[in-house]
């Protein structure tokens, strides 16, 4: 199967890595488009075998899966620039653009002849670039054979969820916006680490393997979060005394409006 992909900012240079890095798509079927170079030839130096150009029409020619990593305001202009050599019978375009849903990529899509290309609707996080990501996806004229091959692919990199296109911005505010949000409680919990006393370096990592020990533990055993806590809380002990402290400043009030926030209303 063979991969362009449009865009090689954040999000597309990290699919392109997560990509290279996996056994699914060979590095040589992956072509990178972008206007400025620099990526381009970042990518290059990674990944020897990854084809790179500036020319986007080039870069669609031979795809399977065409997948739009731009931004918002640009997909329109993308899709117009490369829509006239498409074959909507073959190729599958999906697009990255968070907030543009399945109707409207339709919609740019359109050559007024009524056939369309399967279509998906994408909302990955960075992580994907270490294998690590986790991708809601919703799909609109896909086979069955498809979607199950953009999940194959995309679980590759870490996991993936075919939803409905009403649960994406769900998806989009616990996955994009959600790791984010993982990143400042590390902060948060490196920087009490040391003003308890360990140095910066010390403090983060132990955060880190503890975060990664409460995520394996949750994947081995498939319990609620609160069946581990209440493994840990013991009456009258310093964990109830700190998760107590933490509610009362509102940990899990701040995080649920913090989600909320992350939806366009």
């Amino acid at each position: 199967m063979k991969v362009a992909i449009i865009g090689a900012g954040n999000m597309g240079g990290a699919v392109a890595r997560g990509l290279a890095m996996g056994n699914r798509v060979a590095v040589s079927d992956i072509m990178v488009a972008n206007p400025g170079r620099g990526k381009l030839e970042a990518l290059k130096a990674e990944f020897p075998d990854m084809g790179v150009t500036s020319d986007n029409c080039l870069a669609v020619r031979d795809a399977d899966v065409i997948i739009l990593a731009v931004k918002p305001w640009k997909l329109c202009e993308v899709i117009e620039e490369i829509k006239g050599g498409l074959d909507y019978g073959r190729q599958v375009v999906a697009s990255m653009a968070g907030g543009i849903g399945l109707g409207q990529l339709r919609a740019s899509l359109d050559r007024g002849d009524g056939i369309f290309p399967a279509v998906y609707y994408l909302i990955p996080n960075t992580a994907i670039a270490v294998m690590s990501g986790m991708t809601f996806m919703a799909s609109a004229g896909a086979s069955p054979e498809w979607d199950a091959c953009m999940l194959d692919m995309f679980r590759e990199l870490g996991d993936a969820m075919l939803v409905e296109e009403r649960q994406m911005d769900a998806g989009m505010a616990l996955a994009s916006c959600g790791i984010a949000y993982v990143m400042r409680y590390i902060r948060a919990a490196t920087e009490g680490g040391v003003e308890l006393g360990l140095n910066a370096r010390d403090a983060q990592r132990t955060v880190m393997q503890t975060m990664k020990g409460a995520v394996d533990l949750l994947a081995a055993g498939g319990l609620h979060p609160e069946m581990e806590v209440d493994r840990v809380t013991t009456p009258g002990g310093l964990t109830i005394r700190g998760l107590n402290a933490m509610e009362e400043a509102g940990f899990t009030s701040s995080v649920i409006k913090g989600l909320r926030a992350s939806v366009k209303k």
